[in-house]
């Protein structure tokens, strides 16, 4: 079996939490993904949460909700499954993002990424630093979304449309 993790800025289009549910169909029934890890940071964070937790209740698979910070008596947010890395609580906090960050990679077999403006993204560094380490890394774009690995590149068009 396989593993997933994802990076998206914080907004996101609106079409895109359809094509965050094909691709996770599609990692799920035909990559045999069963575990994903996502962090609970903006936009896109929650979107794919939020269709884990959907999808969830038709696939058989596991999510976990990674954090970055030690939760405390005044967040207000719970999650079914939430992990903090090992080792986090000795990071700085201004580091605890890279640190969770770095660790899903480690974890994961697939990245989904949705990156739309490179400059000064954690987001971009991230989808750069997967591809170094070797992972199959999937974008989500605006019109389509291209999956590359080290070794093949591929354009994959969504079965879902902006006009549909």
């Amino acid at each position: 079996m396989a593993s997933c993790t994802f990076f998206g800025h914080r907004k996101i289009h609106g079409e895109t939490a359809l094509k965050i549910r094909d691709i996770l169909i599609d990692l799920i029934t035909n990559q045999n993904v069963d575990v994903f890890y996502v962090g609970n940071t903006g936009e896109f964070d929650k979107t794919v949460i939020c269709e884990l937790d959907y999808l969830s209740k038709i696939y058989s698979f596991s999510y976990f909700v990674v954090l970055a910070y030690m939760p405390t008596s005044k967040d207000n947010y719970f999650y079914k499954s939430s992990v903090l890395p090992e080792g986090i609580e000795k990071v700085p906090r201004r580091f605890a993002i890279v640190y969770r960050n770095k660790w899903m990679i480690k974890q994961s077999d697939y990245v989904v990424t949705y990156v739309e403006n490179t400059v000064g993204s954690n987001s971009a560094k991230f989808k750069e630093l997967s591809k170094k380490q070797g992972k199959f890394v999937i974008e989500i774009s605006a019109w389509f979304w291209f999956a590359f690995s080290n070794r093949q590149a591929q354009v994959i068009f969504s079965c879902l449309t902006l006009w549909s």
